[in-house]
């Protein structure tokens, strides 16, 4: 792909209201035409590789942030160093440093679910054990972690809770309640809010986003204890519009690129310091959230090794 001055191709990894508002604002302010991409994290993180000899895009942002850090062990995002950093919160900044400043961390969230509850009776649940009543028999939903970060932070979430082989107990009999496993992160709450399903495994801002917009929907954080994302951005190594590149990613770590989050219904906690929190979003020091592990978690190994193992003992049952 050829360069053009006044071009940027960026992937982008969230919501596609909130891709096309960042592509929009961006471009507005700057006369940069900006060629967007919206899809899940794990399946950019699949083209990025797929392209690595002849890298078409230039900026990938947004979603978790474990196949950002794998995509740095892989070399296929380039070091920088924003003159932002200055003003992000300390999660934020540790991306960049664990990734050797591959990537860098733009939002948070804590994984959780949420339910219908206009469906769910009480007792409601309010466990990550609870999701194993047989009275869910069929009637929740989970992205597939091949394409969804969301869903590989909670098979992460999961091993680091309980240990690798008890997780993948739980996911076996957890399997037996999945009506569907959804290509997107966020479709399983937005399948609840609709009636299609009563549960929906998610990060809690994606609960509540369908709450504000007045679904039936009450987002829940596992008392068990709860992993959390680092959604984040990086740069394509090659990409086309290195100049271009550099500039969206510095504008999109301010305080004010920020703020678009919440004007597309989108309820993470911004990495900016001085960036207002969307009094929606889930209070992350009122929930019980692990250390969790995203240096393991984020590498290429690691990530391969659950996602095969899920594979062969959950994928192949279907």
């Amino acid at each position: 792909m050829a360069a053009s001055a006044d071009e940027l191709v960026l992937y982008c990894s969230v919501q596609e209201e909130w891709c096309r508002l960042m592509a929009e604002s961006f471009q507005r302010e700057t006369g940069v035409n900006v060629l967007m991409t919206r899809r899940s994290s794990g399946e950019t993180f699949a083209q990025l590789m797929a392209e690595r000899d002849q890298p078409r895009g230039d900026v990938w942002w947004g979603g978790t942030g474990d196949p950002h850090l794998q995509a740095a062990e892989e070399g296929l995002t380039a070091v920088y160093e924003s003159p932002m950093l200055a003003e992000l919160q300390d999660w934020a900044v540790s991306q960049a440093t664990a990734s050797g400043n591959r990537t860098v961390g733009i939002y948070a969230g804590a994984l959780g679910f949420g339910f219908n509850t206009e469906m769910v009776d009480d007792p409601t649940p309010a466990c990550w054990a609870d999701l194993l009543d047989a009275r869910f028999a069929d009637d929740i939903q989970v992205a597939n972690p091949n394409s969804s970060g969301t869903a590989y932070t909670l098979l992460a979430t999961l091993v680091q809770i309980m240990g690798e082989d008890e997780a993948f107990e739980f996911l076996g009999q957890l399997d037996d309640n999945i009506s569907q496993y959804t290509q997107s992160g966020a479709a399983p709450i937005r399948n609840a809010a609709t009636g299609e399903t009563a549960i929906g495994i998610v990060f809690m801002h994606d609960a509540v986003a369908q709450a504000v917009q007045g679904a039936p929907i009450a987002a829940v954080a596992p008392c068990e204890g709860t992993g959390y994302e680092i959604g984040s951005m990086s740069l394509v190594e090659g990409g086309p519009n290195p100049d271009n590149a550099r500039a969206f990613y510095d504008w999109a770590l301010s305080a004010d690129a920020q703020a678009l989050g919440a004007e597309a219904n989108s309820f993470q906690v911004p990495s900016n310091r001085n960036a207002a929190v969307p009094p929606e979003s889930p209070s992350l020091d009122q929930i019980t959230l692990i250390d969790y592990d995203f240096a393991t978690f984020g590498s290429s190994d690691m990530r391969q090794h659950l996602l095969s193992r899920w594979d062969a003992e959950i994928g192949a049952r279907r």
